[in-house]
């Protein structure tokens, strides 16, 4: 009788729980363990499924005797377990790769500094609305290797952080996205943007001329990537800029997609979000449904609907005539860049977490002619405070949400914006981003 292949699983998370779900399901001796504390939902659904499982603990006679070993993407690749792992030889990949080998779905992969979260629900949501089974998973959602497990999905929108891309073997999405690339999580990549770079442009290095590839030409970094002529996969650009033969471009305000002979036509006043970024990602998602041959109806209809995502600049509410907006994704300086650019009021910008080697210096002429105070909130703020203190009058620290809001009512009057966008991780002080988001939301709505 063959011996089960053993599966290791570090990280006892979204990914690491459906990806041991996925393990059982085809056969291996699984066994995951969490360094820290697993929570109680994850603990259920691993004893329902009768895997065994360690928390607060990393036992190495039993992860060294892996086969194969799947990293959640928030441990670097630089702790000591890992790199015992790798001198050892044993196979150590992200939740993407072990689960795109148990489906014969059609994958789209979505990455990019900014902008991935929205351009992957905006590209679900349509196929979702032209009756496609589909499903939306990855950095997002449910777990993809649990959706492989337990669902018969046709075609998968995957959003894809670099992590993520960089524990990937032989995953090849059949449609690929690059949005835009800017530094972010440096911290992970040695301060070196360039292999943040080369992380990113993972997603295309298994394609074939049968794949597509569809990125930004506005964008000298993936241009110059490019240029270098590694790339397998049909290439279908998108610009605000430029005309093009092939791909996406803007002309006479409308938006204009020309793959085949049957080009596809939309104003972009009609678009449900409004602003060059937005036109962008409606650019990358409605080229990915053409592809697919949805409907143009369908493609316009979905567009104009489309309300955005949660905690990428939503409007919570208005109190005293004072808007609070909730960017908690702004993770990184550029997606902050985007939310103070779309600022029309004065505004009381809330910012600071866990510092992933940010310049914040070209966010300086914004803030100078947008902000009227800062409101810093993270466990450590010196890099903010030098960065902006002659920059604006008024800069506060704080070190809970409920404070932070608090003091963003005292120093706003009728007119004036309320922004969270902080331009940072959120895992000093928060479970993640969304945790940060929803209790920007919670403090606003008990003011």
């Amino acid at each position: 009788m063959n011996k089960k292949l053993k599966l290791v699983i570090l990280g006892a998370g979204e990914s690491g729980v459906g990806t041991a779900i996925l393990g059982k399901k085809e056969g291996f001796e699984v066994f995951v363990s969490d360094y820290g504390k697993i929570k109680k939902k994850y603990q259920q659904v691993l004893l329902h499924h009768e895997i065994n499982w360690e928390e607060e603990v990393h036992s190495e006679t039993v992860i060294l005797s892996a086969d194969i070993v799947m990293k959640s993407p928030g441990i670097p690749d630089n702790v000591p377990i890992v790199l015992k792992l790798i001198e050892k030889g044993v196979a150590v990949i992200s939740e993407i790769e072990f689960a795109a080998k148990y489906t014969v779905a059609t994958l789209i992969g979505i990455t990019g500094s900014n902008g991935k979260t929205t351009v992957a629900t905006m590209t679900h949501q349509i196929l979702k609305d032209a009756g496609k089974n589909v499903a939306l998973a990855g950095n997002i959602g449910k777990s993809f290797a649990e959706l492989v497990a337990t669902e018969n999905i046709e075609e998968y929108v995957l959003e894809l952080s670099s992590f993520q891309l960089d524990g990937i073997k032989d995953f090849a999405p059949h449609i690929a996205v690059l949005t835009n690339l800017s530094p972010d999580h440096l911290d992970r990549y040695e301060y070196n943007y360039e292999k943040y770079i080369d992380s990113k442009l993972r997603i295309v290095m298994n394609q074939t001329k049968d794949d597509y590839f569809i990125y930004d030409a506005d964008d000298d970094k993936i241009n110059e990537w490019i240029s270098r002529g590694t790339i397998k996969s049909q290439l279908l650009p998108f610009s605000v800029k430029k005309e093009l033969e092939k791909g996406s471009y803007i002309k006479n305000n409308e938006l204009i997609i020309i793959i085949d002979n049957n080009p596809f036509t939309m104003p972009i006043s009609k678009l449900g979000l409004q602003g060059q970024h937005n036109t962008k990602n409606a650019m990358a998602a409605s080229t990915v449904s053409k592809l697919l041959s949805i409907r143009k109806e369908t493609i316009r209809r979905s567009l104009e609907n489309f309300q955005g995502v949660e905690h990428r600049l939503e409007n919570v509410l208005k109190i005293n005539n004072v808007k609070y907006i909730n960017d908690s994704k702004g993770t990184n300086v550029n997606a902050t860049f985007y939310a103070l650019d779309s600022m029309e009021a004065p505004t009381v910008w809330i910012v600071g977490g866990v510092d992933k080697g940010n310049d914040y210096s070209e966010l300086f002429p914004l803030v100078n002619e947008k902000v009227k105070a800062i409101i810093c909130l993270g466990v450590d703020n010196d890099k903010i405070i030098r960065a902006f203190g002659n920059v604006v009058d008024i800069m506060v620290e704080t070190h809970s949400m409920v404070d932070a809001v608090k003091v963003a009512y005292r120093l706003s009057k009728r007119g004036d914006a309320v922004l969270l966008s902080p331009a940072c991780a959120s895992f000093d002080l928060f479970e993640d981003y969304e945790d940060r988001g929803r209790q920007f939301k919670n403090a606003v709505r008990n003011l």
